[in-house]
């Protein structure tokens, strides 16, 4: 599915790079299936996606901030019990 987010394949949801990207499941772990079911996802150049210290699997704030910013993009046509439903933690 597509993200439900604003993003595109050449340029960096974070940073605004352009150049190739990576695609980020925002809940991962166990929750990564329902951020592909759901189009919970981004695409970040390697810099803002995987390193450190600012990379979001390095950077606690950044990764909430995403989290947060596609809980309330999801509520905008769903209720905020659905999403509970689905993540199960509030990100607002």
């Amino acid at each position: 599915m597509k993200s439900i987010l604003p993003t595109n394949k050449s340029e960096c949801y974070i940073c605004g790079e352009y150049g190739p990207t990576e695609e980020h499941h925002i809940f991962g772990g166990s929750n990564r299936k329902i951020s592909e079911q759901n189009g919970f996802k981004v695409d970040l150049c390697h810099f803002c996606h995987n390193e450190p210290p600012f990379g979001v699997h390095y950077n606690r704030k950044q990764s909430d901030a995403l989290k947060k910013e596609c809980q309330l993009k999801y509520e905008e046509t769903h209720s905020h019990n659905e999403f509970m439903g689905l993540i199960g933690k509030n990100y607002i």
